[in-house]
């Protein structure tokens, strides 16, 4: 049976690694997988990434958000942002990996299809 694809919605810094890490392992299973990003998660997002328990995750020998986000790109997650999360976090597309892209609740919501979805 193929995987089912998953789309993981973040909205807090914190949760971006959960995230990431969801979708990263559904990729890895054969199946679609995207990151919306939204409000203040946007905001780590930008360049350079960092999450705010970074130092911590690599005390422990875990990389940080900006590998983890290297690692989840190379399986083929999607990454995308919320335009509305730009404006309120002040984020402009330059800010942000070129391979992020653009879109609103509306526009994942059409795009969802038969993928899971999961809220973080």
């Amino acid at each position: 049976m193929p995987m089912r694809g998953l789309t993981v919605i973040v909205t807090r810094p914190g949760s971006l690694r959960a995230g990431l890490e969801l979708a990263a392992a559904n990729a890895a299973l054969g199946g679609r997988a995207r990151l919306f990003a939204q409000g203040e998660a946007v905001a780590a997002l930008a360049l350079p990434m960092r999450a705010p328990h970074d130092p911590d995750h690599a005390a422990a020998g875990l990389p940080a958000l900006a590998a983890l986000f290297e690692e989840a790109q190379a399986l083929g997650v999607e990454a995308i942002v919320c335009q509305s999360g730009l404006a309120l976090m002040g984020v402009t597309a330059d800010m942000l990996d070129a391979r992020i892209s653009f879109g609103g609740p509306v526009s994942v919501m059409q795009t969802l299809g038969e993928d899971r979805l999961a809220t973080l």
